[in-house]
């Protein structure tokens, strides 16, 4: 048997993970009451709360208006040729291969 990760052997994805929590000491106060009352274990109760607020996401109250973006014409800039920006996306990408752009320089 192999001793190294392989994408066949998928044994190795259902670890459990065990790290080290640092709650405030309001929040510890609450899910210790609420293990001890629904008779759960400290554990399941704060994964429990963990996951329904991960549940919840960032969403906005229901009453606020939507945000709308609404699009204006502006042009380029003075000085730029809108006839020349294929030319101008050359250039950069042949100072991008020789190394010259600092973008992503390529080593030999």
């Amino acid at each position: 048997m192999l001793n190294h990760l392989d994408i066949l052997n998928v044994r190795h994805h259902d670890v459990c993970m065990r790290t080290t929590l640092t709650l405030d000491d309001d929040l510890a106060r609450r899910l210790r009451e609420l293990a001890r009352s629904t008779d759960s274990n400290f554990k399941d109760v704060v994964n429990d709360a963990i996951r329904k607020g991960l549940s919840l996401g960032q969403r906005p109250p229901a009453d606020q208006e939507r945000f709308v973006v609404r699009a204006k014409a502006c042009g380029f800039r003075p000085g730029v040729d809108p006839t020349k920006l294929t030319q101008l996306y050359d250039d950069l990408e042949m100072e991008d291969l020789r190394g010259e752009g600092g973008y992503g320089v390529h080593e030999p």
